[in-house]
């Protein structure tokens, strides 16, 4: 069961555009799996139409000065309406729904089908570091890194802190940190005020979106530091 979601900001920065590819796809990601969130983008979403045509296609038919709107004017409103519904329905062609092509992607021998927000975008190619594997999103934002991790059974990533951002939406499979479990559609948003160390017993696979590098806080593995930037 789904128990992580965006804020309600966040969603609202999605319907109304303002979030950059990465961050939007993994709201769309998520919401694909969660049907509560589904909801509050449809609401807010009839909100921002409702508002839109209100402001911008109602005001074309507003007077000031009502003593000069006369039956020529209401006339030529009515001819506005029809010719644009004569215009959607004049057309005898037919629209062909195009087949749904699904997109799959593997890691260590297993194929996995990756949600529809990403069939049009592009993925680099595989690197892989122990039971870590990834592959970047190619969407040039930047300092903003997009990835595909997926993570071996039993694997892990050493405990770490961030620099800036990192969000976390689990595609596949589950993993647990020392805040609980977390399963697949969930979607979890750190930074730097967060500290974790994530282990995935059977194996997952995730679409993960951060804007600076992972800085390592253990032992041994604060050696690894200078390559925190190539895992997410």
């Amino acid at each position: 069961m789904i128990k992580h979601h965006p804020s309600f900001e966040l969603i609202q920065s999605f319907v109304n555009g303002d979030l950059p590819a990465s961050l939007s796809a993994g709201i769309a990601i998520h919401a694909d799996m969660c049907p509560k969130c589904q909801q509050i983008i449809s609401q807010l979403t009839e909100q921002v139409a409702e508002n839109s045509f209100e402001e911008t296609f109602l005001d074309r038919f507003i007077v000031d000065d009502m003593s000069d709107f006369d039956d020529n004017n209401m006339s030529n409103n009515d001819l506005k309406f029809t010719d644009m519904i004569d215009n959607i329905t004049s057309s005898e062609e037919i629209a062909v729904a195009k087949t749904k092509v699904e997109k799959t992607i593997n890691f260590r021998e297993k194929t996995y089908q990756l949600p529809s927000a990403l069939h049009s975008m592009k993925l680099g190619k595989t690197a892989q570091i122990g039971k870590l594997s990834r592959a970047r999103v190619q969407l040039d934002e930047g300092e903003i890194h997009t990835t595909l991790l997926h993570i071996s059974p039993g694997g892990g990533v050493p405990e770490h802190t961030h620099k800036g951002f990192e969000l976390t939406v689990l595609l596949d499979g589950s993993f647990h940190d020392e805040q609980g479990e977390y399963v697949k559609g969930d979607f979890i948003m750190l930074d730097s005020s967060h500290q974790h160390h994530p282990i995935s017993i059977q194996g997952c696979l995730c679409y993960t979106v951060a804007n600076d590098a992972l800085h390592f806080t253990q032992g041994i593995n604060k050696l690894l530091n200078p390559i925190g930037a190539f895992i997410y």
